[in-house]
Parts: C-alpha cells; structure tokens; sequence
C-alpha cells in the first residue's frame, strides 16, 4: 500500500512540475536574413547572408491587434538570428520582421515579403522549443550583372526571345 500511495505522489509532483513549466515557457525564434542581389525575391547563389541585419518580432493580440510581445535582435556573421521569446502567446499573431540593413548597397526591403508568421504558443502540437521563420530578405538597389545566368540555370529566364 506504502508503493501505491509513493507511486501516486511521484505522480502528481510530476504533474504538477508540467504545469509549472507551461507557465514559464521560453521559444526561440531561429531564421536568417540575405540580400537579394538579384532582386527576383527568392534566395539565389549569388544571395549574400547579411551580418548585423535587425530583425523585430512583434505578437499582436488576434481581437485586438494591440502589440503583446516584443524581442529584438541581430543576425550574425552568417545572417543568422535567435529570438528568445517568453511566455505562451497562444492568443496572439506573431511576426518577424526586418528594421535595418548595415549595407548601404542592399538596404531595400521587398514591399509584401518584410515579415514571416511564426507561432508562438506551446499548446499547437509542436514540441521542439525552436520555431523557425522563413528567411528575410534586403534588395539591391539594382541587381549584379550575374543574375541573368543565374536565372537562365534555373530555367527561369529564355535564352532567347521569341
């Protein structure tokens, strides 16, 4: 009787311990930002990662649209970035946007693609702590001489003109 009553304490501490931690639930927000030399607004291989790119991340409650949440950070020397974001925003719209670009030669940002919807919540099925944003991007204020091979290997631009 003594192991069934120690089984059901162990038990409950362990449930408990659960809830607790959904309360203090911290996600990181992964992705990168480049720059579209090309300016085709799709990574290419003459794409560059950019180093020291901001990027916001802002949660707006989904019936009030009042911003929630907010974290900024930068990307490192391989346009990479990490968001620590705290607290479950189950009930907001989370997005990561570019601020700023440190290269005067690609600072433009592609009106319709300067943020990527990430969810926010541990409570969606997802269990890994990391969510991942689609990558970010700055143009070129006119794109490298390159591009058109480049978009001629993809099949995305004719040789020729009929």
């Amino acid at each position: 009787m003594a192991k069934v009553v120690l089984l059901l304490s162990a038990l409950c501490i362990l449930a408990f311990t659960n809830f607790v931690q959904c309360h203090d639930q911290v996600l990181n927000v992964e992705g990168s930002v480049y720059c579209d030399t090309c300016r085709v607004q799709f990574e290419t291989r003459l794409s560059e990662y950019i180093e020291g790119a901001t990027v916001r991340l802002v949660c707006r409650d989904i019936e009030t649209e009042k911003e929630t949440y907010t974290v900024e950070g930068v990307t490192d020397k391989n346009g990479k970035y990490t968001l620590k974001v705290e607290g479950d925003h189950e009930n907001s719209l989370c997005d990561v946007g570019i601020v700023k670009s440190p290269r005067e030669d690609c600072k433009d940002p592609a009106i319709g693609f300067e943020n990527s919807r990430v969810v926010c919540s541990g409570n969606v099925g997802m269990h890994n702590p990391t969510r991942f944003a689609n990558p970010l991007f700055f143009m070129k204020s006119e794109s490298l001489p390159g591009c058109k091979d480049v978009l001629d290997e993809l099949g995305l631009f004719p040789l020729d003109f009929n």
